[in-house]
């Protein structure tokens, strides 16, 4: 599935698509170049769901936890992790990132090149790219 969204007031119904087609899915990889907008979607996505806090990068701290409540009425918790600054694969298993990648709960990992390897195989993959007149093309596969 393919969106290209021209304004910043889409990226709402960017999330709930993105939603809809992940289906189950709780485990999602953003790919895509510094300011492709990556951190914007996951804070919408964040909104769609509910989550009470505010959504920041977690450049510096790699992984931040935020909770939300799903429509049953229960806590749930979900992780938001940016591996930009990690240089091998070991430093994301020190982080417990297969603790994050195998659980119910939702995982948003931006620049997830370094641990491909480890994504669960039913990983929603989305690409994103800034185009031209600040389009943003997301792929998701």
């Amino acid at each position: 599935m393919e969106i290209l969204m021209n304004e910043l007031e889409e990226l709402d119904v960017a999330a709930q698509e993105l939603l809809a087609f992940a289906g189950e899915r709780r485990k999602f990889a953003f790919y895509g170049e510094i300011g492709a907008g990556k951190t914007t979607l996951i804070q919408a996505i964040c909104k769609q769901l509910g989550v009470r806090e505010g959504v920041v990068s977690p450049t510096f701290a790699l992984v931040n936890e935020y909770t939300f409540q799903d429509k049953a009425g229960a806590e749930q918790l979900m992780y938001h992790l940016d591996l930009y600054r990690l240089k091998n694969v070991q430093e994301a298993l020190d982080i417990g990132i297969e603790d994050m990648l195998y659980d119910e709960y939702y995982c948003f990992i931006e620049w997830p090149e370094l641990i491909e390897d480890l994504l669960p195989e039913d990983a929603l993959r989305i690409k994103m790219e800034a185009l031209k007149n600040s389009t943003r093309k997301i792929v998701f596969l």
